[in-house]
C-alpha cells in the first residue's frame, strides 16, 4: 500500500517524510511500493520531430550508484539465543514471514545480502513449523547480521480512518482520486531508475517529453475534476492530507459503512515533510508557545491557522492516488498484508524485504519500549531511507494513531538472514 509510514516521522517527516506504506510493485506503495495492482494506464505516443529538423538526442545522465548493505558493510551479529526470543513474541513474526515467502523465493534482493535460493529451505520449513514453537524456528534457521553500525532510528505509521463517502454529498467535498489514464511510469531512459527498480511516475506532454504529474495545488484546484476519477469523497482536507501520507486508510460514512483504500500510484513529485518546514519556522518544538513536535501538534496548528496551514500542505507537492481494497489488508510493498506490531517499512537497499528484524531500542524514548522485539520488513516508505531506518506499523484506531504519531526510538537493529548467508558474503558467523 505504500503505507507511507507516518509516525513521529510525521513529526520529522511531516518532520521528514513518510515512509510510508508505498508499494514496491508500482509501486509504494509500497509499498516496491509491487505486488499492488493498479488501474491500466495507457502511454501516449511520442511525437516525432519533423524529418527536416535534425535532432541530436541527449541521453539522460546515469544516476549515481546507490549505496547498499554490502557497500556500507555487514558483519555477524550477536548469538540469536542471547536476544531472549519467546514463542509468544515470535508467533506473529512467523505468520507474517510465511506470507512473505512466495515473494522472497523469487524476488531479487537489491541489498545484496541474499539470493532467492537462500530462502527456499527456510520457507519450506516455515510452512510446516508449529506456531507454539515459533522462537525455535528463528533460532534454528537464521543467523544474525549487523548492517553498518546497527544504529537504528524507528518511527511509526498506522491506517487512519476518516469521514468519507462513495458518492458526493453535502459536507463531503474532498475528492479521493483513482489513477488517471495519463499517469505512467517513465519509459526506460527517460528518467533515472529508483531503488525499487522502477522509473518514477509522471506524464508525457504533447512533445513526448516525460515530466512529473500535476502537483498538489493544481489537483486541489480541480485540474482532474469531472474526469470520473473520484473513488469517494472525504469530509476534512487536513485528515485526507494525513491519510495520503500514510498511503492507505478507511473512509467511514455516516451510516457506518467503511470503504478501505490503498496506495495505487503517486504523481512523481518530491515528497516534502511539512514538519521540517514548521520546525525551521519555529512553529513546533519544545519552547514556550510552540506546538508539540507530533502529528497531533501539527494538525492542531493547521486547525487553528487554516490559511497558513493550507499553504503549508501545498508545499508538499506529492499526491497519492488510491484504489479500493477488499479483503485482508492493508497491503504493503511486498503485496502481502502488513500486521500491527509485526510489520516494518524499510529501505530495500539495506534490508531484504521479507527478512525478520530484531529491534532493541532505548526504552526511555517515546513509545520505544513497545517497539522492542521481532518484526518483519514488508513495506517501504518515501522517507524510510538508509541503513537501519525503520517505520513500525501499529494498525488502525485511536490507540494506533497515538502510538504512531509519537513513536520516535533509537537503538540497535539486527537483521536475521538464512544460515550460510554470512559465509557466502565472506563474513564469519563465529565472531562479531
Amino acid at each position: 500500500m505504500r503505507l507511507r509510514a507516518f509516525s513521529a516521522l510525521a513529526v520529522i517527516g511531516l518532520l521528514a517524510g513518510c515512509g510510508r506504506i508505498i508499494p514496491e510493485g508500482h509501486p509504494p506503495g509500497q509499498l516496491p511500493h509491487p505486488p499492488v495492482s493498479r488501474a491500466p494506464m495507457s502511454q501516449p505516443p511520442v511525437n516525432q520531430p519533423p524529418l527536416n529538423q535534425p535532432q541530436t538526442p541527449i541521453p539522460p545522465a546515469p544516476p549515481p550508484p546507490s549505496a547498499t548493505a554490502l557497500s556500507v558493510g555487514v558483519r555477524p551479529g550477536p548469538d540469536l539465543a542471547s536476544l531472549g526470543l519467546s514463542d509468544a513474541l515470535a508467533q506473529g513474526a512467523l505468520v507474517s514471514f510465511r506470507e512473505s515467502c512466495p515473494k522472497l523465493v523469487v524476488r531479487k534482493d537489491v541489498s545484496g545480502l541474499t539470493q532467492p535460493g537462500d530462502w527456499q529451505d527456510v520457507c519450506a520449513t516455515a510452512a510446516l513449523w508449529p506456531l507454539r514453537n515459533a522462537a525455535g524456528f528463528f533460532l534454528s534457521k537464521f543467523e544474525s547480521a549487523i548492517v553498518k553500525d546497527g544504529a537504528t532510528y524507528v518511527t511509526g505509521y498506522y491506517e487512519p480512518e476518516i469521514a468519507g463517502v462513495r458518492q458526493r454529498q453535502p459536507g463531503f467535498d474532498v475528492p479521493v482520486y483513482a489513477v488517471p489514464a495519463d499517469l505512467v511510469h517513465a519509459r526506460a531512459g527517460d528518467a533515472p531508475v529508483k531503488s525499487n527498480g522502477q522509473t518514477p511516475f509522471g506524464r508525457y506532454d504533447e512533445q513526448g517529453q516525460f515530466q512529473p504529474y500535476y502537483e498538489r495545488a493544481q489537483i486541489e484546484n480541480g485540474i482532474l475534476a469531472g474526469k470520473g476519477l473520484e473513488l469517494g469523497w472525504a469530509a476534512d482536507p487536513v485528515e485526507f492530507f494525513f491519510l495520503q501520507i500514510q498511503g492507505s486508510g478507511r473512509l467511514k460514512a455516516p451510516d457506518g459503512s467503511v470503504m478501505r483504500i490503498g496506495y495505487a500510484a503517486d504523481n512523481g513529485q518530491a515528497y516534502t515533510g511539512i514538519g521540517i518546514i514548521m520546525r525551521q519556522q519555529g512553529l513546533i518544538g519544545t519552547a514556550p508557545g510552540q506546538y508539540p513536535s507530533s502529528m497531533q501538534g501539527i494538525m492542531r496548528y493547521i486547525a487553528e491557522h487554516p490559511v497558513e496551514g493550507a499553504a503549508l500542505m501545498r508545499q508538499n507537492k506529492s499526491w497519492v492516488f488510491f484504489r479500493e481494497i477488499t479483503g485482508d489488508g492493508p497491503i504493503g510493498a511486498m503485496g502481502v498484508p502488513v500486521r500491527p506490531h509485526v510489520s516494518l517499512a524499510a529501505d530495500p537497499l539495506f534490508v531484504p524485504l521479507g527478512a525478520p528484524v530484531f529491534l532493541a531500542v532505548d526504552p526511555s524514548l517515546a513509545g520505544a519500549s513497545i517497539a522492542n522485539g521481532l518484526w518483519v520488513a514488508q513495506d517501504t516508505g518515501g522517507a524510510i531511507k538508509g541503513a537501519n531506518r525503520f517505520d513500525s506499523f501499529w494498525g488502525a484506531g485511536p490507540d494506533a494513531r497515538t502510538i504512531a504519531g509519537g513513536m520516535l526510538a533509537r537503538g540497535q537493529a539486527v537483521i536475521l538472514l538464512p544460515k550460510g548467508s554470512l559465509a557466502r558474503l565472506g563474513a564469519s558467523p563465529g565472531a562479531q
